[in-house]
C-alpha cells in the first residue's frame, strides 16, 4: 500500500471514484461532478495554500483520497480546516480511512492548523461512526441545510483539536 500526494496521472482513477458519489449519493451534498480540469485546479490551489490531495493505491489501484483546505474564508479561520476523505467500496473497513485521516491530520498539523472540521451528511452514520472513532466531536446538526434529489438534508458537522 502507498500512500502519496495525488499526481495528473491518478485524475482519471480520481474522477472514477468521486463523480459516482456526487451523481448517485447523498455522501456529498453537491451535484456538480468533477472535470479533469477543475480537479487540477482543486489540486493546485490545495498545494499553493499549503494543504495537500493524498491518494492512496495498492497495485496501481485507488483506494481512496483525502484533502483538506481552510474551513471558512478570511484570515481569522486560517488555523481552521475542513476535510474530504473517500474512499473505494472495495478499500472499507481496511485501515484505509484511518491511514488516509492520520495523513491528513499531521500534514496539517505541521502546517500549523489548530482544528480540523468533517461536515458529513445526516444519510451517512458509518461516515459519522468513522469520524467519533478517530477522535472527532459532534458538534451540530444541521437540519435541511442540503439539497439534493429534490429533498432536504441534513449536515452533522464533528470537529478535532489537533
Amino acid at each position: 500500500m502507498i500512500l502519496r500526494p495525488a499526481a495528473p496521472s491518478d485524475h482519471p482513477a480520481i474522477l472514477a471514484l468521486w463523480n459516482p458519489l456526487i451523481r448517485e449519493t447523498t455522501i456529498t451534498f453537491s451535484s456538480e461532478e468533477k472535470t479533469p480540469q477543475s480537479l487540477s485546479v482543486l489540486i493546485a490551489a490545495r498545494r499553493e495554500s499549503g494543504q495537500e490531495f493524498l491518494i492512496c493505491e495498492a497495485d496501481g489501484v485507488l483506494l481512496g483520497f483525502a484533502t483538506y483546505a481552510q474551513f471558512r474564508g478570511g484570515n481569522g479561520y486560517v488555523r481552521a480546516m475542513e476535510h474530504t476523505i473517500v474512499l473505494a467500496e472495495a478499500a472499507r473497513g481496511r485501515g484505509i480511512g484511518r491511514l488516509l485521516m492520520t495523513a491528513i491530520e499531521d500534514h496539517a498539523r505541521r502546517g500549523g492548523a489548530h482544528t480540523l472540521f468533517a461536515g458529513v451528511s445526516g444519510e451517512n452514520p458509518a461516515a459519522v461512526a468513522f469520524h467519533e472513532a478517530m477522535g472527532f466531536r459532534a458538534l451540530a446538526r444541521i437540519p435541511e441545510v442540503g439539497f439534493k434529489f429534490g429533498r432536504w438534508l441534513d449536515l452533522v458537522l464533528l470537529m478535532k483539536f489537533l
